[in-house]
């Protein structure tokens, strides 16, 4: 079947496309929301970036949710993921509306940035649900096709949405007044993302066990179980290590990106022209997650998850690390490209063989415990750039490093590619 037919089989799916309807539009409103956030803290005149600045921002950004995420995990697991898809974007919507209200105020204190991490924290509980639903909406056979679709064009839906929202601030003049007015549209959209989901069945997205809602005590229980399973279960194991290593170098470059960008490519006193240069390398990323999507379900079936995963670990290594070494402008774009179509072609393989290879009972808390590690990755790559790079972002080390690391990563990947648990058929490692 070409790669056209398997998504049009997929979006047949009236279940699918209605999971999918409150995927993208909250991952557009997320794009909004993020683009008032980045233009507040890392693009304002006054404001001049630093490695050690950048990481502190991702670490408030991703780390407490790393805490919790364990726990909420757990309760997919137990709680109907239709209604956590509902009631999560209608408080996401609130906790928004508070974050304007305090911007408008030109609040910039501790205050803001708790109800800053409420929201990215929902936000991560939403995506670990939307990711545990995938499967009931589609068949085993579509389920690579799903995941290759879903993700990516929410991901693209997300880039979209920070672009659209650099252009409306700007459009408005920048500032405060700007930032507000992307917040307010951004929590209407997450209304709608709330209330899309109510075409579905209350019971339609699982769980499938009839588990009763746990005690604290159950939660870490819980927690400790769905390690335990993910660690039994090695080919699922495997698949997200090697995506954890790829979103640290994930984090390196974004680091390194944003410093060249704002620090040396431009000048200081120019942040918009920076910012709109990092649009472009955003643009090139999502373009290339785009070509992910695409090609990863027919190139899997030809030669196999493994294989492909490691040939996608060596492209991020070869040319992204290259494009940064360069530090030009067109060189940035391929390397973000290159960046883009590895990451999202990695995840969409991992994704895959976790949803396959783990229980549904067990699936919500794997899939959280999945997003928490990938997400410490992340953050440990940009801290690794904060105490190795100059603000000029102009780093060789980080460059080895991370290239070393994911070459390291392809051969250890497929080397133990008959070691690991036998896939599904539809994997064929």
């Amino acid at each position: 079947m070409a790669v056209a037919g398997e998504f049009r089989a997929v979006l047949s799916s009236v279940r699918f496309r209605q999971l999918f309807t409150v995927r993208v539009t909250g991952q557009f409103c997320d794009g909004l929301f993020q683009a008032a956030l980045a233009t507040f803290v890392l693009f304002s005149p006054e404001r001049q970036p630093s490695a050690a600045s950048i990481a502190t921002a991702f670490a408030i950004l991703y780390l407490p949710y790393s805490i919790i995420g364990p726990f909420a995990g757990v309760l997919l697991d137990r709680w109907s993921r239709r209604q956590v898809l509902l009631f999560g974007n209608l408080i996401r919507a609130l906790v928004v509306l508070m974050v304007a209200w305090q911007t408008s105020n030109g609040s910039a204190d501790l205050s803001l940035g708790i109800v800053v991490l409420i929201a990215l924290g929902i936000n991560r509980f939403i995506l670990a649900g939307l990711s545990a639903s995938l499967p009931h909406t589609v068949t085993r056979e579509q389920l690579v096709a799903a995941n290759a679709f879903s993700p990516t064009i929410g991901t693209l839906f997300a880039a979209l949405g920070g672009l659209c929202g650099i252009l409306v601030r700007g459009a408005l003049g920048g500032g405060d007044a700007g930032s507000v007015t992307l917040l307010m549209i951004a929590a209407g959209g997450f209304v709608a993302s709330g209330l899309l989901s109510l075409r579905m069945p209350k019971s339609l997205l699982g769980p499938d066990g009839s588990q009763a809602r746990d005690t604290l005590a159950g939660v870490a229980v819980g927690f400790v179980e769905g390690t335990k399973v993910l660690w039994q279960t090695k080919a699922a194991f495997r698949a997200v290590v090697v995506v954890t290593i790829h979103r640290t170098a994930f984090g390196v470059v974004t680091a390194l990106v944003i410093l060249l960008v704002r620090n040396t490519l431009n000048p200081i006193t120019d942040p918009e022209q920076a910012l709109g240069q990092i649009s472009l390398v955003i643009g090139a990323a999502a373009g290339g997650a785009f070509v992910a999507a695409v090609i990863t379900p027919r190139v899997t079936k030809a030669i196999g998850v493994v294989p492909y995963t490691s040939i996608m670990l060596l492209l991020a290594a070869l040319v992204t690390t290259a494009g940064i070494a360069i530090g030009t402008m067109p060189a940035l774009l391929i390397g973000g490209a290159a960046l883009g179509v590895s990451g999202q072609a990695v995840k969409i393989c991992a994704d895959t063989v976790v949803q396959e290879l783990i229980h549904d009972d067990h699936r919500g808390r794997v899939f959280a415990l999945y997003d928490v590690v990938i997400n410490i990755g992340l953050v440990v790559g940009v801290a690794f750039v904060a105490v190795t790079s100059p603000a000029s972002g102009q780093s060789p080390l980080d460059l080895i490093v991370i290239g070393v690391m994911l070459l390291s990563a392809a051969v250890w990947y497929y080397r133990g590619r008959s070691s690991a648990a036998p896939a599904p058929e539809n994997l064929s490692v």
